[in-house]
């Protein structure tokens, strides 16, 4: 079997995108993705497909409207705004949808569960705290942080998420 190896220039592309990964909108798309879970629980009963629809957009919409942030930022300080940067702020804020995306699949796949439409909020928001808590401590181990920080981080973000657990629970849902 003939192995192929990678040209240097493609794989240090890669480990330099890898090593800028927007950990930030992953933690916030982690939280929002638990907001919407408990505000659409607050609503009644829905079906699980418009759920997933709804974390998906959600976290889409907010994609735009950061890279849309992002890229009149850019304009205002007179920065060149061709195809490359537009590119690169669009992978950036990728994060914020791939949050997204383990809520939903947890939505999708609580039927095989046996889960019912509750259930299945419960899991997502459980999915999203998680997720959210993993990125803060991915972000801490990459920037090279000690255990002590790396606990920290985990710790806030575990808070956060406990709040939303919290109004969840307020809300009597």
């Amino acid at each position: 079997m003939v192995r192929r190896t990678e040209p240097a220039a493609a794989t240090a592309a890669r480990a330099e995108r890898r090593a800028h990964v927007n950990y930030t909108g992953g933690v916030y798309g982690s939280l929002l993705a638990a907001s919407v879970v408990i505000g659409a629980g607050t609503l009644g009963d829905f079906p699980r497909a418009e759920l997933v629809a709804l974390l998906l957009l959600t976290g889409l919409v907010f994609w735009v409207a950061h890279v849309h942030a992002q890229l009149f930022g850019a304009r205002l300080a007179e920065q060149n705004l061709d195809r490359r940067t537009v590119l690169h702020v669009c992978r950036d804020e990728w994060p914020i949808v791939k949050a997204a995306v383990p809520p939903a699949v947890a939505v999708a796949i609580s039927p095989l569960l046996g889960l019912d439409v509750q259930g299945a909020g419960w899991l997502a928001v459980s999915v999203a705290v998680a997720g959210q808590v993993g990125w803060s401590v991915a972000a801490a181990r990459r920037a090279g942080a000690p255990w002590g920080l790396v606990y920290g981080t985990a710790s806030v973000n575990l808070v956060l998420g406990l709040l939303i657990i919290g109004f969840k629970l307020a809300l009597k849902h």
